[in-house]
């Protein structure tokens, strides 16, 4: 019962920040506003552990997977995220991410050794062949330049880069046992560091937006959308293991295309509704073979 509280706590968190995530998007550079969320995120972290007196001491070693993990995980994937969603809508986006499975099944074999099935290679052909059913009709007949094909390229470029985090965690796990919150804590202040370091180097200013829908929206993806949902995840993940644990991957887009219907009047086309099913009929092709 609680593996599933922490699958379905995964999915509607993860699946409802893709639309939170347009009102961060405005006059405050993401980079700035990616600051702020993983400052706050960390502030609280860090809070949790020394309130409950969980150890933050680590050698410099496990520092560095730190690094690695707020660079991958809570730094430069979230801001090709939001740089995506400057130019495609927020279901997109997410349908764009849910290419993980496939991006970790290459990593998987290029860094671990671990071979993909036959059955994992077809799943995956389905699944880029809906993400080609989506974006076809917006894509068509346009230029490279089309804002559709920017942001469909960042959000593939986040994903890729949300895999690597994904390879790290699993080389941190085999290496060193470090415990989720005290990860959590030190990858997002080296998340936070990180994307302040990208907003001085391109100049953008550290100002604040004081329309209400810009701090809700930034302390629920705070607080909500990385402080617990990244828990739960990785909760879940060192309970059941990565393979399980990816079956979240097959619902998120499913939920943020239904809030994007709901709330940013997407239209169920036959195109989406055939793409989305091969999506997650590939996510599904993939992960029902995996123990």
């Amino acid at each position: 019962m609680f593996n599933l509280l922490l699958y379905g706590a995964t999915v509607l968190i993860w699946g409802s920040t893709w639309f939170v995530i347009d009102y961060q998007l405005g006059e405050v550079d993401p980079s700035v506003s990616l600051a702020y969320r993983y400052a706050i995120a960390a502030a609280l972290s860090f809070g949790w552990c020394l309130l409950s007196g969980r150890s933050l001491r680590f050698r410099p070693r496990v520092h560095l997977y730190f690094m690695m993990l707020g660079m991958f995980l809570f730094g430069l994937n979230y801001l090709a995220v939001y740089q995506a969603q400057l130019y495609i809508d927020s279901a997109l986006n997410a349908i764009g991410f849910a290419t993980m499975v496939w991006m970790n099944i290459i990593n998987a074999r290029l860094f671990f050794g671990t071979r993909a099935t036959p059955r994992m290679y077809l799943g995956a052909m389905l699944g880029a062949v809906g993400i080609l059913i989506i974006f076809l009709p917006q894509v068509q007949n346009v230029a490279l330049s089309d804002r559709v094909l920017i942001g469909l390229s960042l959000s593939l470029l986040a994903t890729l880069i949300a895999s690597f985090g994904n390879v790290v965690s699993q080389a941190m796990r085999k290496k060193h046992s470090v415990p989720v919150m005290q990860t959590n804590a030190w990858g997002m202040l080296y998340g936070a560091l990180l994307n302040t370091g990208i907003a001085v180097w391109r100049g953008k200013p550290f100002i604040y937006d004081s329309a209400p829908a810009y701090t809700w929206s930034l302390l629920y993806l705070s607080v909500i959308g990385t402080v617990v949902v990244f828990a739960c995840y990785l909760t879940l993940l060192n309970r059941i293991g990565l393979a399980k644990a990816g079956y979240a991957a097959i619902m998120i887009p499913v939920v943020a295309v239904s809030i994007s219907v709901v709330f940013e009047g997407l239209a169920l086309t036959p195109s989406l509704m055939g793409g989305l099913i091969l999506v997650l009929a590939g996510n599904v092709f993939i992960l029902a073979r995996t123990k």
